[in-house]
């Protein structure tokens, strides 16, 4: 069942209530009204609530002073103040008192509508990220994919499902996609989660170093071997062994790492006894290794035997809809880390962040974050807290998701379709931006068959 956010009003005005309570229901909220702010409190008291919509006048209690007292009481409910007499000085002293936002009458339905979905959405985000910590503290170790994403929320399913299936996987993705959380989930959710879960980057390591580190070494073996080691592999044995950057490993240890698996036992360093094992082994990559196969530089063997199943992890940019969570969970997080009281980002910041390509992915965006923490000066993430080369980039971006070239008048037609919905599909203001005359533009939308 789909959770309907809940909205209160709160406005002396009957015709003012009927009005927001007509729309707001339209839209698939659930609205309950009251006349007065000493009844707002009992009813907020009595039913948890998403957002309050107060007028700013009223008797005895007034919005701000319901506002304030909102906000001590129910601190995670967001406040938006109605006033018939807006002025700069009523909405900076709104603002800091903790309302998300305010409206002035005449009230405009799409302004309402966006308003109120922008405040539901960040309350939305405030649950989410408590929910994120809730399971974070609680006693279970489980790795966490952050998102609610359809794109994330189907990867999560796909890796819990081939976790019980004790055969090899390949993990393919960008760096930074979170490939090695990808492989400490399968291991949390296997048969195995009680066993060793151990990790090697793999084009870290010199070949002689690498080998060491897989299959360990006997006394004697080289200078300053004073004992017998254990490598991974056999440490890992009845667990999960993560091999990332698999691509970089040399065509030597390719060799001895497929007869390890084919044979299921290891040779120490300087030994000659094979010492026998049972691991699952779960590769990582962010290069096109079946290309590496075709040319030579990967062996197409150990290829079938690592790439049992392969996964591919989603980039940030295809899963834009969990930044604004990823952001805040960061946030929350580093902000404690470094003893500051930061609430959360201001809604230019969201969409820059949300406009940005990532090529860095999750890993990028936790730096940001870490970056803006350590540069903020107020509760909020401004602009200025953000890195200035991000802050130089256009917003609108002509980095493609694919090898192909887009036409010039394709360019042109997403690039006017941007700038219409930019300007909330203002025609006049639109015009204005492109530096052409309505009837130009008019002309454009009916060539491209763009829809107004």
């Amino acid at each position: 069942m789909t959770y309907q956010h809940r909205i209160l009003i709160v406005d002396d005005d009957d015709m003012t209530r009927k009005r927001l309570t007509q729309l707001l229901k339209k839209e698939g909220y659930a609205v309950s009204s009251t006349d007065n702010g000493a009844n707002a409190l009992a009813l907020l008291a009595k039913n948890p609530h998403d957002l309050v919509l107060s007028d700013l006048l009223m008797d005895q209690i007034d919005g701000l002073e319901l506002l304030t007292r909102i906000k001590a009481q129910f601190p995670d409910v967001e406040v938006i103040l109605i006033t018939g007499y807006a002025s700069i000085q009523t909405a900076i002293e709104a603002m800091k008192k903790g309302a998300y936002h305010y409206l002035e009458k005449p009230l405009r339905p799409d302004e309402v509508r966006h308003l109120v979905r922008r405040a539901v959405e960040k309350r939305q985000l405030q649950e989410q990220v408590k929910t994120l910590k809730t399971r974070l503290m609680a006693q279970t170790k489980e790795p966490l994919l952050i998102g609610q994403s359809r794109k994330i929320l189907e990867i999560v399913d796909l890796l819990k499902q081939v976790a019980q299936a004790n055969c090899n996987l390949l993990l393919m993705g960008e760096s930074g996609t979170g490939k090695e959380l990808a492989a400490s989930l399968i291991h949390y959710h296997s048969r195995s989660r009680d066993k060793n879960f151990l990790a090697i980057n793999c084009g870290s390591f010199a070949e002689d170093l690498l080998a060491n580190e897989l299959f360990g070494h006997e006394k004697g073996a080289f200078t300053g071997a004073d004992a017998a080691r254990a490598g991974l592999l056999e440490t890992a044995s009845g667990g999960t062994l993560f091999l990332d950057e698999i691509g970089e490993m040399p065509p030597s240890m390719q060799v001895k790492l497929l007869r390890a698996i084919q044979q299921q036992e290891v040779i120490r360093v300087g030994g000659s006894q094979p010492i026998p094992i049972d691991v699952r082994i779960i590769s990582a990559t962010n290069k096109d290794l079946k290309k590496a196969v075709n040319e030579g530089r990967f062996r197409e063997d150990l290829y079938y035997r690592l790439n049992v199943v392969s996964i591919v992890l989603p980039t940030l940019r295809e899963r834009k809809e969990d930044i604004p969570l990823l952001a805040n969970f960061f946030l929350s997080r580093l902000a404690k880390r470094s003893g500051k009281r930061i609430t959360g980002f201001s809604d230019e910041v969201i969409e820059v962040l949300t406009n940005y390509y990532f090529p860095g992915n999750v890993r990028e965006l936790e730096n940001i974050v870490e970056r803006a923490v350590a540069m903020t000066r107020k509760d909020t993430i401004q602009l200025a807290d953000l890195p200035p080369d991000l802050l130089e980039m256009k917003v609108f971006s002509f980095v493609q998701y694919d090898a192909n070239i887009k036409p010039l008048r394709e360019m042109e037609q997403d690039y006017i379709q941007w700038v219409l919905d930019k300007v909330g599909r203002n025609r006049t203001r639109a015009a204005k931006l492109l530096g052409i005359d309505r009837s130009s533009l008019w002309r454009h939308l009916k060539s491209f068959e763009i829809e107004d």
